[in-house]
């Protein structure tokens, strides 16, 4: 299972509709900073297709200037 965090910077003046359509992806997790246009990502996914599906999701959005990634897990399965 893919475990993975990301800085996703939003276009200017769109924190809170990019914050929106990620929170309504199930994968997500999503914490907002107080002083940018910056949201701390992690998204939790069953295999890597499933990963790969959701980053496209996620770069899609157009309210998403940039999409960092900043670390990733992946858990052996059993």
């Amino acid at each position: 299972m893919p475990i993975k965090s990301y800085l996703a910077i939003a276009i200017t003046g769109k924190k809170i509709e990019l914050m929106h359509a990620l929170q309504k992806m199930e994968q997500c997790e999503v914490v907002p900073a107080e002083n940018q246009d910056v949201l701390a990502l992690v998204t939790d996914t069953a295999n890597e297709m499933e990963d790969e599906m959701l980053k496209e999701r996620i770069e899609a959005i157009e309210s998403l200037q940039l999409l960092s990634l900043v670390s990733g897990f992946n858990a052996p399965q059993k």
